[in-house]
């Protein structure tokens, strides 16, 4: 019998910080899951530490070593390797609640069904400040899309997905090169087949750490610009407002630009609102390119 959640790891070269995800798992209270380990290629003693947590069999791990492809490669194997019914992401940096794994998979026997896409919680910081806001306590479902467009939630949450649809979606495209494509991509198109289960509850504790892609976010717009031209086709296509469609297109030609495509207009999925943002996209690229910055959040 395979447990009922894998816990996936993407990790390269986090030894110094991996610990903090091991601990956290040897302290849940429910035993209920396998903890997956993507080694996207690590240079440092990643292999020989798991190897240590391996031989102390106070978890059960599964270890992975590939060269490197960036985080949504190692997403992309992830999705492959997983045989549970649902899977969760914690980030090298992150680690979990130590009662996560128990609200979790007693939530989804409760609730769950091949209706639900699977669970939407709650991030905090590792003082237990939550990041961005609670969802609405009336709400018993959403897609994610709804929760940011509609119900104006903010802040990053922990998705906890059925294995089936992670499996099912197509892979994130691997761009010769790029490291990093956005992982919303697998949401947006989980979003348009089912609604996520609301619970309020806090599943992981999260740092944005100075080498994460969040800190780093304008970079990895730079180095992947293929990579995010393909996200925001998609994200232009599956917008729930206007507000949202004329965003992404903005973002859009911007890639666009970078990647000196001149048919965009003639590819966009959604040819109105890509003219109508082309003189900001124009801007945004002008200002991405000749920015010293990093990123666009607050560093605290």
């Amino acid at each position: 019998m395979h447990p009922t959640l894998t816990v996936f790891t993407p990790t390269f070269n986090r030894a110094y910080t991996l610990h903090l995800c091991y601990e956290s798992l040897k302290r849940q209270t429910s035993k209920d899951f396998v903890w997956l380990i993507i080694d996207d290629g690590s240079t440092d003693n990643t292999k020989e530490l798991i190897q240590t947590w391996i031989n102390e069999k106070k978890v059960p791990i599964i270890y992975h070593y590939q060269k490197n492809q960036g985080m949504h490669g190692a997403h992309n194997t992830a999705y492959e390797l997983i045989k549970t019914e649902l899977n969760v992401c914690i980030d090298s940096d992150d680690y979990m609640a130590d009662d996560a794994v128990e609200k979790i998979v007693e939530f989804w026997k409760k609730h769950g069904s091949h209706k639900y896409a699977g669970i939407v919680g709650l991030d905090a910081t590792r003082e237990g400040n939550l990041i961005g806001t609670k969802m609405p306590d009336n709400i018993k479902e959403s897609t994610l899309s709804h929760l940011y467009g509609k119900h104006k939630v903010k802040g990053d949450k922990k998705l906890v997905y059925r294995t089936e649809l992670t499996k099912k979606t197509p892979p994130y495209p691997v761009f010769p090169g790029e490291k990093y494509c956005p992982l919303s991509y697998k949401y947006i198109l989980i979003d348009q087949q089912f609604s996520l289960l609301v619970m309020n509850e806090i599943l992981c504790y999260v740092e944005y750490l100075p080498d994460g892609s969040s800190m780093n976010i304008i970079n990895q717009y730079k180095k992947n610009p293929n990579s995010f031209a393909f996200f925001r086709k998609v994200a232009i296509q599956y917008a729930p407002t206007f507000k949202e469609r004329f965003r992404e297109s903005m973002h859009y030609v911007s890639s666009s630009l970078m990647i000196r495509n001149h048919k965009f207009l003639m590819e966009s999925p959604h040819l109105f609102s890509t003219i109508l943002a082309t003189p900001f996209g124009i801007l945004l690229y002008i200002y991405i390119t000749r920015t010293g910055k990093a990123t666009v959040l607050k560093s605290g």
